[in-house]
């Protein structure tokens, strides 16, 4: 019997360290693709930053970035806005105004419209529709061939592939978020005040939510648009540039970049409202 019991206590101690050894690994494992994206964030932004570097393709690759990012999904995010406006700004426009706390009309509407749903739901937009295409566009490139012709020609894939992609994205998003945020307290404002609800004063809506805006909210909507944004667009180009045949392929790490992506931008939005606000 004791040695049975001997046995079952082996058994169990084996097993319970290969899993402290597969989480291990596996925190490792994100710990080194984090470290890599931080390290082709921090190389793009300082790159960026010199005019140098803008060449001709640089440029033009930027450009395209930002108008299949920022400018083709406006549509998209401009019906998105109208419907969170309706449902959102006219509810608490109406329920302040029931609670005779109409004073805290502005401060909720910057809190939840402007700082937490517009940074993250446009981002989620951004991740899904253009981190996609952005891994599996590098990924093609990558298998056949195009990278390996690009750097034979002297080229860089930093400079010409994954700059423009990484600052494209942040630029995009930042843009989408401010047009979400006007067009979702206009619409919002319009539809109040059609079905009379609110007031329909437009220049006393306007002055009750900007003068609820303060510095730290300005900060943290730049914050919550601008770093997810960048660690979105590093992780699909690492994911794209990554991509192997017998790592499962395109599909694969298409899903890893998004999966990462994601999860980056609830971590970092968590992480900038613990540091702004507590």
């Amino acid at each position: 019997m004791a040695t049975e019991a001997s046995n079952i206590a082996g058994v169990v101690r084996t097993q319970l360290w290969q899993w402290v050894g597969r989480l291990g690994a596996k925190f490792w494992t994100q710990w080194d693709e984090l470290r890599h994206a931080a390290a082709v964030i921090g190389t793009v932004l300082c790159v960026g930053v010199q005019p140098r570097y803008w060449g001709r393709v640089v440029r033009t690759a930027f450009a395209r970035q930002v108008l299949a990012i920022g400018f083709e999904p406006l549509w998209f995010v401009g019906a998105l806005a109208v419907l969170v406006g309706i449902s959102v700004v006219v509810q608490l426009t109406f329920w302040m105004g029931e609670a005779g706390q109409s004073e805290l009309v502005g401060p909720l509407l910057v809190a939840v419209v402007a700082r937490e749903l517009g940074p993250v739901l446009i981002n989620l937009v951004v991740i899904v529709r253009s981190g996609s295409a952005m891994t599996t566009e590098l990924g093609v490139l990558r298998i056949n061939g195009g990278v390996s012709k690009l750097e034979e020609q002297g080229g860089d894939p930093l400079l010409n592939l994954v700059m423009p992609r990484v600052l494209g994205m942040a630029v995009s998003t930042l843009c989408l978020t401010i047009v979400f945020i006007l067009v979702a307290f206009a619409s919002g404002f319009l539809f109040a005040a059609w079905t009379g609800q609110g007031s329909h004063d437009v220049l006393l809506f306007a002055d009750t939510v900007s003068g609820a805006v303060q510095f730290k909210d300005a900060f943290n909507i730049l914050a919550k648009n601008i770093l997810p944004a960048l660690f979105a667009g590093a992780s699909c180009c690492i994911g794209g540039l990554g991509v192997t045949v017998s790592d499962g392929g395109i599909p694969q790490a298409t899903q890893r970049a998004l999966t990462r992506s994601i999860a980056g931008l609830f971590v970092i939005s968590a992480v900038v409202s613990l540091l702004t606000y507590y």
